[in-house]
């Protein structure tokens, strides 16, 4: 094996053996004794990095043991491990940081010398197996203090942009690839339906076209092609399946759909992310129609490894297989049936060593195959191989200093204005001028920890000053011509009507999973109703900025505000937020989720007849008509459309349909038409569907009407009857 680093290396090529050598000198190995320290060319067939993949597979396979095997399948929290050396003795093949592990002091060269100090362990082993080590990472490098946070994904779904998308993931990737970490449980690709669920602000949308389109997060954090890239990052397409869909939006609940309808709502995010070539999918906590999906055979490895064709491999969540049979504490049971559903790594996180005994007892009895171990290992190892991790295990320092780097925040300073959704703007209150003199009030006006949300330098994440970055308050200052012009007191205190405006940033506070539910209402807390009583009693014009991770029930205070515009959770660089308040950017942004009118109509979707307070796909800007109409009459001209079968199963199927402008001048709207032939469509995304005489005629939406010259967009359905690929007619206006 070469010494010599391939070009832009993710980490310094350096060969195992010289890592065994350098453990025995410092004294870093585990309890298995390092090995010796081989000659500079491989010596075995897995070493050598110029073989095919699949070969170096196969040839470590042959070389371990059981319990080698075992350890692969395994995942632990760093923290559990006492002692440390029991990386090594148990052979464990992966390592992790949960939400509320970190390190001392909290930066982002100490993660990279605790990571260096885990593989160096690993690497000790006989065979010299690197770990791979995950962290959620699902908005920007979010455990490391000082590191760039982007808006979460809410936020990205209203940017309707897939390659700034892209882009954040590469930036994400490069801060990890900093801190040597290499593998992100990113990103969600959840289809969030009811907006009480406390993980709503983790879904890119509400309908499964733009989740589907944002996949490109996995590409920028793999790279084309894994492991070619110089800071490819392993991606995680989570939760699968119907996360977002439980009944009531209860977090880990029961999602109850027919198969048709998980099929058109749930899975076109994780086909696009396999189409992609993800690296793992990890499992959801809930279930679908009572199963747990841990325990789902036909979901996990029929439907995801078959019939999608996942190459990578399956992790569990965070202690999800103890979950299966309702009582704390792993079973043998609950090991084997995660496993033959096909899991391939489990999440452990903590008891490692009786994890590993059941595990190992399961196989011994025959309740699991050698085979489906042998599987799950040659996927994981793959995914290794791919990575790099054997020619380069160690941390590339010269990513280590672009933690934070301000080309990263400018992206997010992009991602932070393109966001942003403005929903009302009476009188054109909107842009501010910066001359004006302004109030500024509300929780989240100066505190990097609301604006960031949950998932921040802790789990839940807190309110308060937890990282480095740029508050709402600061980027009004930085904006204006004169700061004095500009007055804080976090709850109105002070204002009267010498204002010009007054700009309340009023919200959420961060939360996580579980505490992040809402089943008793959606509205403001009563801190911010008395700052904006306070505002409205001055008769100054109240500009309201929403710092929150859904929408919110806040019908009944509407009329009191001049403007509001939704900033979602924007992370570190609040100045986006100032960007469009003082038209520097118009804005641009579109709901991702329909805004309830109350929590009562709680779930509420697009197509699903209830009348909102703004439809899915709402967001004015500046010096335009307030309400265009969202669905145009589309006059004939120039296009076609292309017929798709995605799927088939007995008595139905799910079809795409591609529409292009085939003319030399821009549409503004399109439809398109076509026998059913005896089927009836069941569901319909991304168009509005109207049925006569056995006859469909699907129009654009309010989002993707507008197509230029050869531009493309899509709708999918699902239907029940028989396939086919019927002619189709487009028109277009």
């Amino acid at each position: 094996m070469s010494q010599s680093p391939a070009p832009a290396p993710r980490r310094p090529a350096i060969v195992t053996a010289l890592c065994a050598a350098t453990l025995a000198v410092t004294g870093l190995t585990g309890a298995a004794p390092p090995a010796e320290p081989a000659p500079r060319a491989a010596a075995l067939p897995y070493q050598d990095p110029s073989l095919p993949v699949a070969h170096r597979v196969g040839d470590l396979l042959s070389r371990m043991t059981l319990d080698d095997k075992l350890g692969q399948m395994t995942q632990i929290e760093k923290d559990s491990l006492v002692p440390r050396s029991d990386l090594a003795t148990h052979r464990i093949g992966s390592v992790l940081s949960g939400g509320d592990s970190t390190v001392s002091p909290n930066n982002a060269q100490t993660w990279a010398d605790t990571y260096d100090s885990l593989q160096r362990t690993a690497l000790g082993t006989p065979l010299g197996i690197p770990v791979i080590y995950g962290i959620d990472a699902v908005h920007g490098h979010n455990a490391v203090r000082g590191a760039t946070i982007f808006p979460h994904n809410i936020g990205l779904g209203a940017t309707r942009d897939p390659a700034l998308v892209q882009r954040i993931g590469r930036a994400v990737a490069e801060e990890m690839a900093g801190t040597g970490i290499d593998w992100d449980f990113a990103p969600c690709l959840c289809v969030a339906r009811d907006d009480r669920w406390g993980r709503t602000y983790e879904s890119f949308g509400e309908k499964p076209e733009l989740p589907t389109s944002m996949a490109t997060f996995v590409t920028g954090l793999q790279g084309p092609t894994l492991g070619a890239d110089p800071a490819s990052v392993l991606a995680t397409a989570k939760h699968y399946i119907g996360d977002g869909g439980t009944t009531g939006g209860v977090d880990q609940g029961n999602t109850q759909l027919t198969e048709a309808e998980l099929r058109a709502v749930h899975l076109p995010p994780f086909q696009e992310a396999v189409r992609r070539g993800v690296g793992s999918v990890m499992l959801s906590y809930s279930s679908w129609n009572g199963i747990r999906s841990h325990a789902h055979k036909y979901l996990v490895t029929d439907v995801l490894k078959g019939e999608l064709g996942l190459t990578g491999f399956v992790v569990s969540d965070w202690a999800a297989v103890d979950q299966l049979d309702g009582q704390s504490g792993f079973t043998g049971a609950e090991i084997a049936t995660a496993v033959n559903a096909g899991v391939d790594m489990v999440m452990v996180p903590y008891d490692y060593k009786k994890f590993l005994t059941l595990l190992r007892g399961e196989v011994s009895a025959g309740r699991i195959s050698q085979a489906r171990v042998d599987d799950a290992n040659r996927r994981i190892l793959t995914k290794k191989f791919q990575l790099g991790l054997f020619e380069r295990p160690l941390t590339d320092r010269s990513y280590t200093s672009g933690v934070g780097s301000a080309a990263h925040r400018a992206i997010a300073r992009e991602a932070v204005r393109e966001s942003q959704v403005l929903l009302k703007n009476d009188g054109g209150i909107l842009p501010l001028a910066k001359g004006a003199k302004l109030f500024v009030a509300g929780k989240s006006a100066d505190d990097i920890g609301n604006q960031s949300g949950g998932w921040t330098v802790g789990w839940q994440g807190r309110s308060g000053p937890v990282t480095e970055g740029t508050t709402i308050l600061q980027g009004i200052r930085a904006a204006v011509t004169d700061p004095a012009t500009v007055t804080h007191d976090r709850y109105g205190n002070g204002i009267d009507g010498s204002y010009t405006a007054a700009v309340a940033v009023v919200g959420e506070t961060p939360y996580a999973e579980g505490r992040g539910d809402r089943p008793n209402g959606m509205g403001l807390d009563q801190e911010d109703l008395s700052t904006l009583a306070r505002l409205k009693a001055s008769g100054v014009p109240v500009v309201v900025v929403l710092v929150s991770g859904r929408p919110l029930d806040i019908a009944a205070q509407l009329p009191d505000w001049k403007a509001l515009l939704a900033a979602w959770l924007p992370g570190t660089e609040g100045n986006g937020v100032s960007d469009v308040l003082f038209g520097d950017h118009a804005p641009t942004g579109k709901l991702p989720m329909t805004w309830m009118r109350s929590a009562s109509q709680q779930p509420i979707n697009d197509g699903d007849g209830k009348s909102p307070l703004f439809p899915y796909g709402h967001g004015l800007t500046y010096g335009a008509t307030p309400d265009p109409d969202p669905d145009p009459e589309p006059t004939p001209s120039a296009c076609t459309a292309q017929f798709r079968t995605i799927a088939s199963w007995s008595g139905g199927y799910q079809a795409e349909v591609t529409v292009k402008n085939t003319g030399t001048g821009p549409l503004t709207g399109w439809n398109v038409a076509w026998d059913l032939g005896g089927s009836t469509v069941s569901s319909l995304w991304n168009g509005s569907l109207t049925v006569s005489a056995g006859r469909a005629t699907v129009r654009n939406t309010a989002h993707n009407g507008a197509l230029s010259p050869g531009a493309t967009a899509a709708f999918g359905f699902t239907a029940n009857g028989p396939t086919g690929t019927p002619a189709t007619q487009c028109a277009g206006s």
